[in-house]
């Protein structure tokens, strides 16, 4: 269905059931947006007034998600606006940008486009990682590194917890267990939390011991492991949609690193069945595409498809891309007084996820900005 975008700047009424939580409970009958904000009291100011009919979640959040960012690193500021407006018209209005070496400073000027928690840009060691994306440094530089971008960032620094060995032929961890614990110590201090990309198995324990906040894709977690997680409330973000690319990434690798290959189809493999067993475990999970990379924009509703194949209900993938994803990022949802970012369906997607791939209507900062045709 095609899309239109409509800068209007009256009073909305959304008129429908509102979903303001995952509980049975937390559904008001509709909303107003008033001067740009969220409102359960019918304004004196009635006139003028843009009616939506549906059901409306708060928008969606991509946590894993580069903006900025393509195969080959940083892109214009044309190329980033066509990413972020693509994610906007899917629904997804709040962004977790998990590393970009692009400048993306002036979207936060942009009423039209989605808000973003940076991280920085990835930090690396040194010719394992994906070549123009990261700072790549040595241990003995990787806390000093970690101040800089704790402090460029909007809470969050990002590193790279493995990747392929050369020398092995397979995944293996990035960095020493002291260098983790001065890198997570510094960000703790500067009030950022950390993240890290990780694939493999042996790469997470000493970072979850040494006081990480996050885990990316997290496709190498054990009982143990996880376990380990559950303690620790350490959050992952599975990136499923991504997870999904393995089985090409491992035939490309065949003939040069034949145990990585396998070693990432292993991965893939049991893929649902690790995140399942993390989920039953009590580990939080929140959704993130890791777009920008090789991935196109705007998958979120794939990712929270996903989710459900991994045997999460309906209400609990939503969860993870709305309500709790939210309060995890310290952003608020659907609140009396808050920014109205929300999207409006014409079914409840809490019977089907699916609906999500459809938007109604997108409202970010109290102003339609995309609606189907």
């Amino acid at each position: 269905m095609g899309r239109t975008t409509d800068m209007t700047a009256d009073v909305i009424r959304v008129r429908g059931p509102v979903l303001t939580g995952p509980g049975a409970d937390d559904v008001r009958d509709g909303l107003w947006v008033l001067d740009g904000k969220v409102t359960f009291t019918r304004p004196a100011r009635d006139h003028d007034v843009q009616v939506l009919e549906g059901y409306a979640l708060p928008g969606l959040v991509d946590a894993h998600c580069h903006v900025g960012l393509d195969a080959h690193g940083a892109v214009d500021e044309a190329t980033s606006e066509a990413q972020a407006t693509t994610d906007r018209d899917t629904g997804t209005l709040l962004i977790r940008d998990a590393g970009s070496a692009a400048d993306t400073r002036w979207i936060d000027d942009r009423e039209d486009l989605p808000k973003i928690i940076r991280a920085g840009r990835h930090i690396a060691r040194t010719k394992r990682y994906i070549r123009n994306y990261a700072h790549e440094i040595e241990p003995d530089e990787l806390a000093d590194y970690v101040r800089q971008e704790a402090r460029r960032g909007d809470g969050w620094v990002k590193l790279v917890g493995d990747w392929i060995d050369r020398d092995t032929g397979d995944l293996s961890p990035c960095w020493p267990a002291e260098a983790l614990e001065a890198a997570m110590a510094a960000a703790h201090s500067e009030g950022a939390r950390v993240t890290a990309h990780c694939f493999s198995e042996d790469s997470l324990a000493p970072l979850v011991e040494a006081g990480i906040d996050c885990i990316e894709h997290a496709t190498g977690l054990t009982e143990e492991t996880i376990d380990l997680f559950a303690e620790r409330g350490v959050a992952i973000v599975p990136t499923l949609v991504n997870i999904a690319t393995f089985p090409g990434i491992a035939e490309s690798a065949e003939g040069k690193f034949p145990k990585y290959a396998q070693h990432m189809r292993d991965l893939h493999e049991r893929r649902y069945e690790t995140i399942a067993a993390a989920h039953e475990a009590g580990v939080p999970i929140y959704t993130g595409t890791d777009a920008g990379g090789s991935l196109s924009h705007g998958l979120i509703a794939d990712e929270v498809l996903e989710l459900t194949r991994a045997g999460f209900t309906g209400v609990e993938a939503l969860n993870a891309a709305t309500w709790a994803a939210r309060a995890w990022l310290r952003r608020p949802a659907l609140q009396e007084g808050e920014d109205a970012d929300l999207v409006v369906y014409s079914a409840d997607p809490r019977e089907d996820v699916r609906v999500l791939k459809d938007p109604r209507a997108v409202v970010l900062r109290g102003r339609v900005v995309s609606r189907a045709l």
